[in-house]
């Protein structure tokens, strides 16, 4: 059994990969080009079981695979690979969907302290002497604001976004979500709204869907002309969900108070981004993911779900 690891750097650099190892001949690669299909295609051509995280496989990369059988992503998000292709061709493809579930909400509630209140740059200040020289036994550099009635709106309620509406709720939060598919719920607290009610009524704006040809750009111009002037939108899913120039002017125009993401369209970021001419945004390295413990969950997760394949009783199957 041939197994190709495209680029497991992120694992790598503090985890190991025996689990995966005595399950078959493995070649693990630290990193792959991601726009050089011809490496791509040279390095999985001999391989039954190839294993990626942001490494992208397309029709000609999966066509071109004939000993493939097995693709496994290292994460819960399936826009790396095209799924219709792997269909096609009989290969099996798994995700991992649950494996960052609560690290992605506590990460999602920090990026919105944050933004409301300002932790980070008040410790820098402190720190260059800015409260030792100040007249009063307080200062501010920023608004602080009161999370406490605030209305939380929420786009997708996935295992994401069901534990970040519970982190708000606590924070005394109004809940309220949109889903494309109707969802059951028993709790009191939380209101199923329509997509343009969720717009409207949202003081702080979250995204939890995942990328789909219906949801890029799904933050524009037009929906974000629905919003409430003065709105936090934060994004720990994808960066296409958001047009970044349609983001950016509504950040200089006012219109939005703050964009807190995780995410950008292009990773990593390009030099001339908008949000890097953008007032009041806050970028960090898509780093939801990756504390210790939630990368360490995602190594088992991946080897059980081969596991599981070898043995017949497939789980986490995508197509």
């Amino acid at each position: 059994m041939k197994i190709v690891l495209l680029d497991g750097y992120e694992l790598n650099k503090d985890l190991n990969w025996k689990s995966l190892q005595e399950l078959g001949d493995c070649t693990l690669y630290d990193r792959t080009p991601v726009n050089d299909n011809a490496e791509i295609i040279k390095r999985i051509k001999y391989a039954d079981i190839v294993i990626t995280h942001k490494t992208p496989l397309d029709h000609e990369v999966i066509s071109k695979a004939a000993q493939l059988k097995y693709i496994g992503i290292m994460g819960t998000g399936y826009d790396v690979v095209d799924i219709e292709s792997a269909h096609q061709n009989k290969v099996v493809v798994t995700n991992i969907p649950t494996y960052a579930s609560d690290a992605v909400a506590q990460f999602t509630f920090s990026l919105l302290l944050e933004v409301t209140s300002q932790v980070g740059l008040h410790n820098q200040l402190v720190h260059e002497n800015r409260w030792a020289q100040a007249p009063d036994f307080t200062f501010w550099e920023k608004p602080l604001l009161e999370l406490k009635g605030k209305t939380l709106g929420l786009i997708g309620y996935g295992h994401i976004a069901q534990k970040v509406a519970k982190i708000g709720h606590a924070f005394s939060m109004k809940v309220i979500f949109y889903n494309h598919r109707p969802k059951k719920i028993t709790e009191s607290w939380i209101q199923q709204v329509s997509f343009d009610e969720l717009l409207m009524q949202s003081d702080v704006l979250s995204l939890h869907v995942i990328q789909t040809p219906e949801t890029i750009d799904l933050i524009n111009n037009d929906t974000i002309a629905k919003m409430k002037t003065g709105v936090i939108i934060l994004n720990t899913a994808r960066g296409k969900l958001a047009n970044e120039a349609d983001i950016k002017n509504a950040l200089n125009e006012g219109k939005i108070y703050a964009y807190a993401t995780d995410v950008v369209k292009g990773e990593p970021i390009a030099s001339d981004s908008p949000l890097l001419q953008a007032k009041n945004c806050y970028i960090t390295p898509h780093i939801a993911w990756a504390p210790y413990e939630t990368r360490e969950r995602l190594l088992h997760i991946t080897v059980d779900n081969i596991k599981a394949y070898l043995s017949g009783d497939l789980k986490n199957v995508i197509n």
